[in-house]
């Protein structure tokens, strides 16, 4: 009989495992896509904003990792993939902008010398004498990002400088984040014996062999991807699907809620602590570790400007933590990519807004366009240009609830202590298992069918 398999969540991860699930198992496979919501793509969202479409979740993905470049060249997309500009982004603190120190490691300055314009002097004099400093460091020390930091080169470096990197890609401050789940080659340096944090960054950075742009995105956004993966996967989706819970029939699974039917196997393409919720009587020892994975909400605005607004010369503006802005961040999409940036076209921007532990109250919603324009205001008067706020043709405002889970300290731990004991003829997809970003994520969607295969086999 042809097997029978339950993806659950339509996002990039359950797409790429129906994918892999397709090509593994033939034609005649039966692959249901359960999806809670009204679209496929989950994070992954491509909306018209001034008669274009712009992505208002993530918006690129790292070309130095394999997974997502590989998977467009195979879809036959690469056509469609583009490297940012020349612009380079900036940092808002202290009032103005900075430019973003470099070299760094995600913000982790490799001298004092780079940061002496934004960070405090005591801090700067900090770093100047870090490598001189005794550096207490057991192997295996589970530390935040920002713990660390701060006692090696001052709050100050923290909250202007690793805060806006690290809060771009996790919606999380650097205090909230592990240093082996954001930093995994600095936590093995130090293992390995280095004797300063100075020492360690420079070293990483000095092996670092990558070469050329670090991001790309496709022209026509996301859903150019997520609709070559619906067309060569050939799932059937259920949209509005909302599973409610699981059960063992024998060495089958069924599977409860609108689409109630049984398959040879699951895989669980949804955030931990909705596969924990799902998991709780078929797997009563994992569930709670699941269920123990805290969100981090976000809003992103998508804004609009008439064509020929004058935008800072900036591919992006990061705000630093206790700063006098509104926004975590600005991309100044119009000047970080090249085709949306026609003269001839609307001038694109995006505000990003909360974060883990900060979530955007529901009373607070419609505040967010004139806090977003207020701050695009300041920072063109900061940059000498002219105010754009009243510019604006159309705005899209997205609201991502849950969209990231927090990667505290000991988490990849965790989920890989969950990943090796999960029940057999179910598999673990999403960001909250290898990481957040794309490639993260196209990775453990693999390995989660691949793990589905060896129990059907």
């Amino acid at each position: 009989m042809s097997a029978r398999i339950a993806v659950v969540g339509a996002g990039v991860s359950g797409l790429v495992a129906a994918l892999r699930l397709r090509q593994a198992l033939g034609d005649d496979a039966v692959i249901d896509i359960l999806e809670a919501g009204e679209s496929t793509g989950g994070i992954l969202q491509t909306v018209e904003v001034g008669g274009r479409p712009v992505d208002v979740g993530a918006e690129a993905f790292i070309v130095r990792r394999p997974e997502a470049v590989d998977l467009v060249a195979e879809l036959g997309l690469t056509d469609r993939v583009v490297a940012p500009t020349g612009a380079r982004p900036a940092i808002w603190a202290n009032g103005g902008l900075h430019p973003l120190p470099s070299p760094a490691l995600m913000g982790i300055p490799a001298s004092a010398d780079i940061v002496a314009g934004i960070a405090d002097p005591a801090d700067v004099d900090r770093i100047r004498g870090e490598a001189d400093r005794p550096l207490s460091w057991r192997p295996g020390t589970d530390v935040s990002v920002g713990e660390l930091v701060a006692d090696r080169f001052g709050p100050s470096v923290v909250a202007r400088c690793v805060d806006p990197m690290l809060g771009g890609v996790y919606s999380s401050l650097a205090g909230d984040i592990g240093l082996r789940e954001a930093l995994p080659a600095l936590a093995l340096r130090l293992d390995q014996g280095a004797t300063s944090l100075t020492g360690a960054v420079t070293d990483i950075l000095a092996a670092s062999t990558g070469t050329g742009p670090v991001f790309g995105t496709l022209v026509g956004g996301y859903r150019v991807l997520l609709d070559a993966l619906v067309d060569a996967a050939r799932p059937t989706v259920h949209l509005g699907a909302r599973v409610t819970g699981l059960s063992r029939t024998g060495d089958r699974w069924a599977v409860h809620g609108p689409v109630e039917a049984t398959y040879d196997g699951v895989i669980l393409a949804v955030p931990a602590w909705i596969a924990g919720e799902l998991l709780a009587t078929q797997a009563p020892d994992l569930a709670p570790t699941l269920r123990a994975v805290e969100p981090a909400s976000s809003v992103v605005l998508s804004l609009a400007l008439a064509p020929g607004t004058d935008l800072p010369a900036h591919s992006g503006v990061l705000v630093a933590t206790g700063g006098d802005l509104h926004a975590k961040a600005f991309t100044l999409s119009s000047r970080k990519w090249a085709h949306l940036g026609r003269p001839d076209r609307p001038v694109s921007v995006r505000a990003s807004f909360g974060r883990y532990g900060a979530p955007i109250a529901d009373d607070a919603l419609d505040s967010l366009r004139g806090q977003a324009l207020a701050d695009l205001d300041r920072i063109c008067a900061a940059a000498g240009v002219a105010p754009a706020s009243g510019h604006v043709i159309d705005v899209w405002q997205q609201r991502w609830t849950g969209g990231l889970p927090r990667y505290a300290p000991g988490h990849l731990a965790r989920m890989a202590e969950v990943l090796g004991h999960r029940p057999t003829g179910l598999a673990l997809a999403g960001s909250s298992y290898a990481g957040v970003g794309v490639p993260a994520c196209i990775g453990q969607a693999g390995r989660a069918a691949r793990d589905l295969l060896t129990d059907l086999h």
